[in-house]
C-alpha cells in the first residue's frame, strides 16, 4: 500500500535590509527609520538558504513589502511568479511617544513591539488580535496551495512568520525544519496529505 504523500510548506524571512541602525534617534528619526525599513532595499545575497526546492518551484508568495519581494527574487530568479499579497505583510509598528530623548533604534523598535503586543500604541494599527486572526487567514490560504500543488513557499517577515507557524502547528502540521528567526531563516513544515 502506497504511503501518503507529505505536503511541504516553506516560510523564509526576508533578507537585511539596506537601512542604517547607528546613532540615536528620537521619535521622529524613529519613525522615519520604520519608512524607511518599510520601503529600502535588501542587501545582496552571498549565498542563498540551501534545502529549498527550487526546481519545483514555479510560483512564491511575499508580502507586498519591497524587503519580501526583492528576497523572493533574489532566491527563486527574477523569472519567478511573485503573489504578492497583503495578507502576508508584517505586524505594524509605529514609534511611541517620548518627546525630545533620543534612544537607540533597539529600544524604539523593542518598545514599540513590546507596547503594541500589550495593546498600547495601537493608534491607527491593526492590533495583536487582528494581527494573529490574519496570520490564522494566512496560515489556512498556504494549506490550500499546499493541497493543490505539494510544495508551498512564503517569503515573509519574523513576527508574522512566527504566528503562521504557530497556526500550522496546531492544524497538525510538523516543523521538520527551523534555521531561527534571523534573516534569510527557513522553516520548513510538513503533513501527511489526505486521501
Amino acid at each position: 500500500m502506497a504511503e501518503a504523500k507529505l505536503l511541504h510548506i516553506f516560510l523564509i524571512r526576508h533578507q537585511r535590509p539596506v537601512v542604517s541602525k547607528q546613532g540615536w534617534f528620537n521619535r521622529e528619526q524613529a519613525s522615519q527609520f520604520l519608512m524607511e525599513y518599510d520601503a529600502c532595499a535588501i542587501e545582496e545575497l552571498v549565498t542563498k538558504p540551501a534545502g529549498l526546492p527550487t526546481e519545483q518551484i514555479t510560483k512564491v508568495y511575499c508580502s507586498s513589502l519591497p524587503r519580501a519581494k526583492q528576497t523572493a527574487q533574489a532566491i527563486f530568479g527574477p523569472e519567478i511568479t511573485l503573489i504578492e499579497d497583503p495578507i502576508f505583510n508584517e505586524f505594524q509598528r509605529q514609534a511611541f511617544s517620548i518627546p525630545y530623548l533620543k534612544f537607540p533604534i533597539k529600544f524604539w523598535l523593542i518598545g514599540a513591539r513590546a507596547l503594541w503586543l500589550l495593546g498600547i500604541n495601537t493608534n491607527g494599527l491593526e492590533n495583536f488580535r487582528q494581527a494573529r486572526i490574519r496570520a490564522h487567514k494566512a496560515a489556512q490560504q498556504l494549506v490550500k496551495q499546499a493541497e493543490r500543488d505539494g510544495k508551498v513557499v512564503l517569503v515573509a517577515h519574523g513576527f508574522l512568520n512566527i504566528f503562521i507557524r504557530r497556526a500550522l502547528r496546531k492544524m497538525g502540521w510538523h516543523i521538520v525544519r527551523y534555521d531561527g528567526g534571523g534573516f534569510l531563516g527557513v522553516s520548513e513544515l510538513v503533513k501527511k496529505a489526505e486521501k
